[in-house]
């Protein structure tokens, strides 16, 4: 584990993150036309949480480019 990681801004920026993903992930669930009542909430709930705790998972292995002091190697091409 990397000495970034530990920060609050590190976590702050993971669970920005991972509330992206999850809202991504459950408007995957949502189809145009789609009454509210035929949306399965519990499986889109579930499905989402997973999507966060997955982006928390590859935020710890690969690193966050908004708070990396440059040492895993994903640095912005710069133009």
């Amino acid at each position: 584990m990397k000495q970034n990681e530990l920060t609050a801004a590190w976590w702050k920026a993971a669970g920005i993150r991972a509330v992206h993903t999850m809202a991504q992930t459950a408007l995957g669930f949502l189809t145009v036309g789609a009454a509210i009542s035929d949306v399965n909430w519990g499986l889109m709930l579930s499905v989402s949480v997973v999507a966060g705790v997955t982006s928390i998972i590859k935020s710890l292995a690969v690193g966050i480019p908004e708070v990396d002091d440059g040492q895993n190697g994903d640095k912005e091409e710069e133009s």
